[in-house]
């Protein structure tokens, strides 16, 4: 079972930053994509941005320019860089990882940490 511990959400006025980081438990499967969703009040859970152990990285159209994905792979660490907060990206943040199992594909959530955007 792996475990991921999120941190870095809070209170942030409008164009502020913010930075969250999700560690993982060491696992004895390499870790593949790791990447931040959110989920908003009465909004179905969405992708922000993932990032896959090449470096490859994928962001929501309405975060691209504004955050940035990063790893370290050393401490099977995400982080999420925000800048810009705007009033449209308050949600809960989850970190989320792809393993490769000696069964297949597994991914594991994060508990989530709170953004909030307020002046």
């Amino acid at each position: 079972q792996v475990q991921l511990v999120e941190s870095g959400g809070g209170l942030v006025q409008p164009g502020g930053s913010l930075t969250l980081s999700c560690a993982a438990s060491r696992t004895t499967f390499a870790i593949r994509t790791m990447g931040w969703y959110r989920q908003a009040p009465g909004k179905q859970r969405e992708l922000v941005a993932t990032l896959t152990t090449r470096g490859t990285t994928n962001y929501a159209d309405s975060v691209k320019g504004r955050f940035t994905i990063s790893r370290d792979n050393a401490k099977n660490t995400v982080y999420l860089q925000m800048n810009s907060l705007q009033p449209d990206d308050p949600a809960v943040y989850y970190c989320n990882i792809d393993l490769m199992t000696w069964s297949g594909p597994r991914d594991y959530w994060g508990q989530g940490t709170q953004v909030t955007v307020s002046s």
